[in-house]
């Protein structure tokens, strides 16, 4: 294993990726190298102050220390979501790649498999699954989400430099089996996220091509449609249920169901 190096971390996400068909997949993963690749270009970050890991539906960048960690907040905070409303209004629904993304620092080692290794990178990750994160992405109208460790913060964003407003920078504290991490958002911390890990789908999360985006913080989507028979008789076309009728659907009937002709029963 090679020594530990201090490098900037740049993880970036596809929301729901899994989601998608092989079709879909393949377009997407075109689309995040395109974003990735333009965002750095933007920051002044060329090929050969980089190195990059696939992870399928995300990109990890691991960038010289000595590139300008304000440059490329900058090209994320406004390059990227320039990018994706370009590609996402000439995109059908199911093509449509909203991102989250995690600006890290710290030291990361590379093993003789060409693996990464180092627990400032292993805490980038975590803050990149953060439940909050993906909340807030769902939150938002626009396409991109975007949190910095807090030695980022504490030694670029606080200082308010052009381009990276402090103010618009939230602490939030994310859970991991490790113990609480703190990061900063962009944007204010979705009120709806809570500290339990959901995996690959957040809470509320419907699969993409199901119908619209999940309802905003706030508001509940209606139930499904609930039938009232007390007391009464329905008549559909094949078969026939009567009387008291627990545990259908985890609910109850009473009364008469008739589905087809009604028959006596013996």
């Amino acid at each position: 294993m090679t020594d530990p190096v201090s490098r900037t971390i740049l993880l970036l996400d596809i929301e729901r990726f899994s989601d998608r068909d092989d079709v879909e997949q393949a377009y997407l993963r075109r689309m995040l190298y395109d974003v990735t690749d333009r965002a750095l270009e933007t920051a002044g970050i060329d090929e050969t102050l980089r190195m990059r890991a696939d992870r399928g539906d995300a990109v990890m960048e691991l960038i010289d220390a000595n590139a300008p960690v304000t440059a490329l907040l900058r090209a994320l905070l406004t390059a990227v979501p320039e990018q994706l409303r370009a590609v996402n209004r000439m995109a059908s629904r199911s093509a449509q790649i909203r991102l989250r993304g995690v600006v890290a620092g710290g030291y990361v080692a590379v093993d003789r498999h060409d693996g990464w290794v180092g627990s400032d990178l292993n805490h980038a990750c975590r803050l990149l699954d953060a439940a909050l994160l993906r909340a807030a992405l769902r939150e938002r109208a626009d396409d991109f989400a975007l949190c910095v460790s807090d030695a980022v913060y504490t030694g670029v964003v606080r200082h308010d430099h052009p381009g990276v407003p402090v103010a618009a920078f939230h602490r939030m504290t994310v859970d991991s089996k490790n113990g609480p991490l703190t990061a900063w958002l962009h944007g204010p911390v979705p009120e709806s996220g809570d500290s339990r890990d959901h995996g690959e789908r957040g809470v509320g999360e419907a699969p993409v091509g199901s119908g619209d985006r999940p309802a905003p913080a706030g508001r509940r989507e209606a139930p499904g449609p609930v039938l009232d028979i007390s007391g009464g008789t329905v008549s559909f076309g094949g078969g026939y249920v009567a009387g008291d009728q627990h545990g259908v659907s985890g609910g109850q009937v009473t009364g008469d169901v008739v589905m087809g002709s009604r028959t006596e029963r013996p």
